[in-house]
């Protein structure tokens, strides 16, 4: 099985991203939990359209990512998973939850240093929240991110199955968690005890700054509860509270090109 996985990588994880990407937009089309403010059509184009760019990008730039190089740590022994006797079961788990303690406070840094919020700013600038938003990141923080997964896959030396159970992780709830509709209360106050849901991380993408300094977590909520980062709800509602950033609310008709000048424009 996992040499299975393994080989066909790509596949499995193109598939898991068009099958959460029509199963989160058949919900959100469904039971909408807020009404768009934008086109649809026109946010999802230039939203998908920056992922399609990043991930181009990342296959010219990179001649190994991030499941290459767990392949390449695992056969020249490089990592500390690939130097102490594990349980291969063991390891896959170990490694995913330190990924993903990695990439919660790669989030925190990007909201706590000017240079890194200049670029991160881009996926908070979206007017309305849905599946598309958590596609939306800019190219440069994409790269500096995968600079960072480099070092912690040569570093903690992950097998190449943990890698690959990460990476589809990552892509298929942060479309989860950034659906623009919630499970019932009942659900949710369950639910966020072990993955972060729509209703949690939308209080992260609201214009009011000490609420989009908390909910930092895109897979597992428990680094916002250990850190003190977690906020239950928004002040004003889910359904009162306002998207975005304060000084992008005029600019609702966000092009790609938009997008990506994003870091280097005044305001």
């Amino acid at each position: 099985m996992i040499e299975y996985i393994s080989s066909n990588e790509p596949t499995i994880r193109l598939g898991f991203f068009i099958g959460t990407l029509v199963l989160i937009g058949l919900w959100e089309t469904v039971a909408p939990k807020r009404v768009p403010t934008v086109s649809k059509i026109w946010r999802w184009a230039n939203n998908f359209g920056v992922t399609f760019f990043n991930t181009f990008l990342l296959r010219i730039l990179f001649p190994l990512l991030a499941v290459g190089a767990a392949a390449a740590a695992a056969e020249n022994g490089w990592g500390l998973l690939n130097l102490i006797s594990l349980p291969p079961v063991l390891s896959i788990i170990l490694a995913v939850i330190v990924q993903d303690f990695v990439i919660y406070w790669q989030h925190v840094i990007f909201h706590r240093v000017p240079m890194l919020w200049q670029l991160h700013k881009m996926h908070h600038a979206d007017v309305d929240y849905d599946v598309s938003t958590g596609a939306r990141f800019h190219p440069i923080e994409i790269i500096l991110s995968m600079f960072l997964k480099l070092a912690v896959v040569f570093l903690l030396g992950p097998p190449v199955v943990a890698v690959i159970i990460f990476e589809i992780l990552l892509s298929s709830v942060a479309m989860f968690n950034h659906a623009n509709a919630g499970l019932p209360k009942s659900v949710d106050r369950i639910a966020r005890l072990f993955v972060v849901t729509p209703d949690m991380h939308r209080v992260h993408h609201s214009v009011i700054r000490r609420e989009h300094d908390h909910n930092f977590g895109f897979n597992l909520p428990w680094w916002d509860y250990m850190f003190r980062t977690y906020t239950e709800q928004p002040s004003a509602g889910h359904d009162g509270m306002t998207i975005g950033l304060n000084e992008y609310q005029d600019d609702r008709k966000q092009s790609i090109f938009w997008m990506l000048a994003l870091p280097f424009r005044k305001k």
